[in-house]
């Protein structure tokens, strides 16, 4: 246990010198950018909320995180509410309408 820790606290230190903090800007209101909070649903009534995030915030297993460079992320980036947005799955293509969009400032 104590291993995986040290390892984890290892790769978190390389990582610091790289990562970015991505501050709210006003002009991304109404659009889904990267940590927005997205409510979406499909045509059967299933309904999601998602937040954008970087690849090494997934790490907390948050349900609702999902990292910018997954399927569903790309599909949603640039949308606004109202929008259709496809998503390719292995399962086949999947059709979700984003209802609304928010950002914690």
């Amino acid at each position: 246990m104590l291993r995986k820790i040290d390892r984890r606290v290892r790769y978190l230190g390389k990582r610091l010198e790289e990562l970015k903090i991505v501050d709210y800007v006003p002009e991304q209101e109404g659009k889904v950018y990267f940590g927005a909070w997205v409510e979406i649903e499909n045509e059967a009534g299933e309904q999601k909320i998602l937040r954008i995030v970087g690849i090494d915030e997934i790490y907390d297993h948050h349900p609702q995180h999902i990292s910018i460079e997954s399927p569903m992320a790309r599909a949603l980036l640039t949308k606004q509410v109202d929008d259709e947005v496809e998503v390719y799955t292995p399962l086949g293509k999947k059709v979700w309408y984003i209802n609304s969009i928010r950002y914690e400032k």
